[in-house]
């Protein structure tokens, strides 16, 4: 069977065009943000700017997830967005889990395999005496993806996953690495190929369900005249 490709820029803006009119206000926001940040990191990516790609489908992922609460709470976005990930895998079925699995067994299992974006590894480095144990974190956490994996337990895989990209994000965002550097070429590429394939059927997910309750986003659009999504 032939796998079904993520959905472009174009083709989510065309979808979303179409059923916009039955999307309820925080949807229909966070739609048409999301799909504003994967027509930037589709142009960065035709320019081969991987960071620029990285960055920018991570803040579709964000404009998609993102809840009120953290600006009060920052410490909870991992939770917020676990909770994200377990509403897509029980709307999108198995779909999502062959994504990441057919399409880039590789690379997952090089970016779980890779230390250097383990948040524990970093935390021992900067001196953090509670992590000095990192390693024995690392290989328990690898066995853990690897029994998600051979269970099909889509979830699970998705939130490791994605705490791993979650530091290679903090590593760009927070100026933890050189832009086009070599060091970190490896996880850049591959995170980024990974969010250019989940973050568009996040979204198209989103929208294929708008009765869903996908929260309040923290900055919603203030100006009384204006109309997001259009």
């Amino acid at each position: 069977m032939a796998r079904k490709k993520p959905p472009t820029f174009t083709e989510l803006k065309a979808r979303q065009r179409r059923l916009r009119e039955g999307f309820e206000p925080r949807l229909a926001l966070r739609a048409h943000r999301a799909i504003s940040w994967i027509r930037a990191a589709e142009r960065a990516s035709a320019d081969g700017d991987k960071d620029g790609a990285f960055i920018s489908y991570w803040i579709a992922f964000n404009a998609a997830y993102a809840q009120r609460t953290e600006l009060a709470r920052q410490s909870a976005e991992l939770q917020i967005f676990r909770r994200y990930f377990r509403q897509l895998v029980r709307l999108g079925e198995g779909g999502l889990f062959n994504a990441i699995w057919q399409e880039f067994a590789g690379p997952i299992r090089t970016l779980l395999d890779n230390h250097f974006v383990f948040e524990p590894y970093w935390r021992w480095q900067n001196g953090d005496a509670d992590c000095k144990d990192w390693r024995g974190r690392f290989d328990r956490q690898r066995s853990q993806v690897n029994r998600a994996l051979a269970k099909g337990e889509t979830a699970i895989v998705i939130e490791k996953l994605f705490d791993r990209l979650y530091v290679l994000r903090n590593q760009l965002i927070h100026g933890g690495a050189t832009w086009s550097g070599e060091l970190n070429r490896s996880q850049v590429q591959d995170g980024a190929a990974i969010l250019a394939s989940l973050v568009p059927r996040f979204v198209d997910l989103m929208m294929s369900h708008p009765d869903e309750d996908w929260g309040d986003p923290p900055y919603p659009v203030s100006a009384a005249n204006a109309a997001p999504g259009r």
